[in-house]
């Protein structure tokens, strides 16, 4: 296994750890914050958007069953990247769209996937891609929310279409 890590953000932590949880190869997804200033912030601080930081997941993947490319694939797939500092109705600078590169390499893919995916928007993609700095977990009750909370109202209303939405576009069941 060659496992490496992506750190994204794209909205809630929780959409995008519930689809990265649902792709052959991740091994595992941790919400949590990432591209700000404040140390060790907790959710109640980030939400204030006077931390700096992002809802983000870091995606532990096994590289021998799929690329970071096809992770990023997957990123822009599932949330629009045009929309500044929001994913829906979720408004705040930690909702905006990020891409915390790990190497060079990643830099090079992030950055050539983001020029790649530009072609199929009209508006501007405002994603940031940024050197990862730093990452801090979020609280036990953000890790695999939409697994544990299926019915509670923004799983039902807001995490599930984009699952179902993923789940047919991939044909995964």
């Amino acid at each position: 296994m060659k496992l490496e890590i992506a750190t994204l953000g794209g909205g809630c932590f929780w959409c995008l750890e519930a689809i990265y949880q649902l792709v052959n190869g991740v091994v595992k997804v941790v919400s949590g914050y990432a591209g700000g200033e404040k140390i060790n912030p907790t959710y109640r601080e980030v939400c204030t958007g006077e931390t700096g930081h992002a809802e983000v997941v870091q995606v532990y993947f096994d590289s021998d069953i799929i690329s970071y490319s096809e992770i990023l694939k997957i990123f822009w797939d599932i949330h629009n990247p045009t929309t500044l500092n929001r994913q829906g109705n979720d408004e705040g600078t930690q909702y905006r769209s990020i891409i915390l590169y790990h190497n060079e390499e990643q830099k090079e893919i992030a950055l050539q996937s983001k020029q790649e995916e530009q072609k199929n928007w009209s508006s501007p993609i405002v994603t940031e891609v940024l050197p990862f700095t730093v990452f801090y977990e979020a609280e036990d009750y953000h890790q695999n929310y939409y697994r544990s909370h299926p019915n509670a109202g923004y799983c039902y209303f807001v995490i599930r279409p984009k699952v179902e939405k993923f789940i047919k576009s991939r044909n995964i069941y």
